[in-house]
Formats: structure tokens, C-alpha cells, sequence
């Protein structure tokens, strides 16, 4: 790799940051401005991958920075069915500000059975729920 393609691969911007509080048993994750499935997919690698990852952690999902979401009805099947890291108990806040957040938060609280998702428009509300 040449020293520009190491430059632009640096300067390039990641799809998804999280952080992990084992002893708190929480996730965050804050996505970029374009979604897509690569990028979910590349999360949750990275996430199951991680030693101190736990499927039944909780996670906060920050989607306020996401201006452009490119996810189709099988995208959502395939990250809910196969890819999604978590346990089908664990607890899942979405934050967002828009409609288009909105709508893919929502798609995959609907693909999920269990009750432990939902929806809000700040961290603050999500923490209190996640720990409730």
C-alpha cells in the first residue's frame, strides 16, 4: 500500500464507533452519515470479535449523525436474522433525530419478536431506559 493510499485509508471515515462498558454491561455505537449494510456488518464483526463483548449486553444505538440510510427489505432480514451480534433478550435503545433514522431504527424493531427495543430522541432518555 503507497503512503497516499495509507493516508486517505486513515482519513477515511468509519462507519461506526463503539465503546464497550463490560462492568456496566453496555454497548454504544454511533454510526456515520451513510448506513448501509456494510457498514452494520462491519460493526458487528467487530463486535463479536471484541473479548470483552457479551451478547447480552445492552446497547445504545446513536443513528443522529446518519444523513443517508441505503438498506432494502432483505438488508434488514439478513442483519436481524444473521449478522446481529446480540441475544434476542438483550436491551436496545435507538437514538434518533429524523425521519429516515427513524425508519430503519423502527425496521429492525419490527423484525424483532421481544419487547427490548425502542426508540428515542436523546442519550438520556435511552440510558434511563436501558437502565430501567
Amino acid at each position: 500500500m503507497s503512503r497516499t493510499d495509507l493516508t486517505a485509508a486513515r482519513l477515511a471515515p468509519q462507519p461506526a464507533d463503539y465503546s464497550i462498558d463490560a462492568k456496566g454491561k453496555l454497548v454504544r455505537v454511533k454510526f456515520g452519515k451513510k448506513l448501509n449494510a456494510a457498514a452494520i456488518g462491519s460493526y458487528a464483526s467487530q463486535l463479536a470479535a471484541d473479548p470483552s463483548f457479551h451478547p447480552d449486553f445492552s446497547e445504545i444505538v446513536d443513528l443522529r449523525d446518519v444523513e443517508e440510510a441505503d438498506l432494502q427489505a432483505d438488508d434488514f432480514l439478513k442483519l436481524a436474522d444473521k449478522i446481529d451480534p446480540f441475544s434476542p433478550t438483550a436491551k436496545r435503545a435507538f437514538v434518533v433525530q429524523t425521519v429516515t433514522q427513524q425508519h430503519a431504527a423502527r425496521m429492525h424493531q419490527i423484525l424483532r419478536s421481544e419487547r427490548n427495543i425502542a426508540i428515542f430522541s436523546t442519550i438520556e432518555e435511552a440510558e434511563i431506559w436501558i437502565a430501567s
